[in-house]
């Protein structure tokens, strides 16, 4: 029984490593999703060419940034029903 009771202790670990896995992905998309919140705003408030062409820099990169979170997220088989 030594050795079942060491199986199910790696198990518990597997799972606590995956669970703590999936959190830090979850808190990854989440700060993406606020960072392109907050560009949309800096768009919206843009005023001049130069901040306009900024603003959308920085949308477009907080587009693709919350993209890739999600991607991996969606890898890994993330749902937040299972967090």
């Amino acid at each position: 029984m030594g050795w079942l009771n060491g199986l199910r202790r790696q198990n518990g670990k597997e799972q606590e490593e995956a669970q703590e896995e999936h959190w830090d992905v979850f808190t990854e998309v989440r700060k993406a999703h606020m960072e392109w919140e907050r560009a949309h705003l800096m768009f919206d408030e843009a005023v001049g060419q130069d901040q306009i062409d900024y603003a959308i820099f920085i949308l477009e990169a907080a587009e693709r940034k919350y993209q890739i979170h999600l991607k991996h997220a969606k890898r890994i088989g993330l749902n937040r029903d299972r967090l």
